[in-house]
């Protein structure tokens, strides 16, 4: 089988940034499945862990953490697919990504695929999915009460791309009152059609873009971009006895005596955790993949797909890659079936 990877970091417009590659044909073992990748969706931290590669390697590394395919074998330990299911999923960071023909992955961290969406709709959510899930209802402790939340308001920062265009879904789904930020007008159209009841722009300062909608302040904070860049805004919007998430990493130590006299409380998020630590839970991104599907054929949720740049081959990809670190994403970028 095939697998598109890098063999050291190169600009997406140098030749032989991405490279073909033949992978040896491994039958899953344990809980691993064996997929026949169908779409895959570009996300940051493929850019990032392309990035990272020091030096040259011997063997190509293969990036892609998004993917929708057909279950085609199964490990002898595996009870919650079989072949021929359709799934979606974003794999684990410790181990080689999906943009290849076929894919192992542990079924743990494995949904079914939503009906009614194609391939490619559904791999634009399964990262996203899940590091908005956990952001907002495991880490800001948010309950899925639209009855409790009611009167709730939650601030996402950099709400237009992929993890936001989700959470802008979510919190609205748990009754929350959701105030997005977004710098360009298509931006912010596009948070308003997914349900965000106001738009700021994160380029203003954001207590007196607060002011400008009648809001005094937030209950939650979801961070999606510079968390050190608007640290101090949101010590300053945050209400007492609220949370703040990022799923940023920091760039300079933050000061988090900034939040105790609002007896406020800060978590980080990455969605690769439980995959990485083999986490007793690490079955609830099974769980809550498998709820989102049912929200999305309930109408409740849909696809962010917005792109599409045609089957993965290394040119495509490369495309891929230069359109999401361009920073003017609205959504997410996918490509279809392999090579062609």
């Amino acid at each position: 089988m095939k697998g598109l990877g890098v063999t050291r970091f190169l600009p997406v417009d140098q030749a032989g940034c991405f490279v073909e590659h033949v992978l040896g044909a491994e039958p899953p073992k344990g809980r691993d499945l064996q997929v026949h990748i169908k779409a895959v969706s570009v996300n940051p931290i493929d850019c990032k862990m392309r990035a990272s590669v020091a030096g040259e390697l011997s063997v190509p590394k293969i990036l892609g953490w998004d993917a929708s395919g057909v279950v085609t074998a199964v490990g002898p330990d595996v009870t919650l697919f079989r072949p021929g299911d359709e799934v979606y999923y974003a794999g684990s960071i410790s181990r080689p990504g999906c943009n290849s023909e076929y894919h192992l992955v542990d079924e743990r961290i494995v949904g079914r695929k939503p009906g009614g969406l194609s391939h490619g709709e559904a791999a634009a959510l399964p990262l996203t999915t899940i590091t908005a899930w956990e952001s907002l209802f495991e880490r800001l402790l948010i309950p899925l009460d639209p009855q409790h939340n009611a009167g709730t308001s939650i601030l996402i920062i950099g709400a237009a791309g992929g993890v936001g265009s989700m959470a802008i879904q979510l919190a609205k789904y748990a009754g929350l009152t959701v105030v997005a930020t977004a710098s360009r007008d298509v931006s912010k159209r596009w948070c308003l059609q997914l349900g965000a009841d106001f738009c700021l722009d994160h380029q203003r300062h954001l207590v007196a873009e607060l002011d400008r909608v009648d809001l005094a302040g937030v209950n939650y904070i979801l961070c999606l971009n510079d968390v050190n860049y608007y640290w101090q805004a949101m010590a300053d919007i945050i209400q007492p006895q609220g949370r703040i998430c990022a799923v940023v990493s920091a760039k300079e130590p933050l000061d988090l005596t900034v939040l105790k006299n609002k007896s406020v409380g800060f978590a980080w998020e990455f969605m690769f955790t439980k995959a990485m630590y083999e986490t007793d839970d690490m079955v609830s991104q099974h769980e809550l993949l498998n709820r989102v599907a049912d929200l999305v054929e309930r109408g409740i949720i849909k696809t962010t797909m917005t792109e599409q740049g045609g089957p993965l081959t290394a040119a495509n990809l490369a495309r891929a890659h230069q359109r999401v670190e361009s920073g003017q994403m609205v959504g997410k970028y996918v490509l279809s079936g392999f090579g062609a």
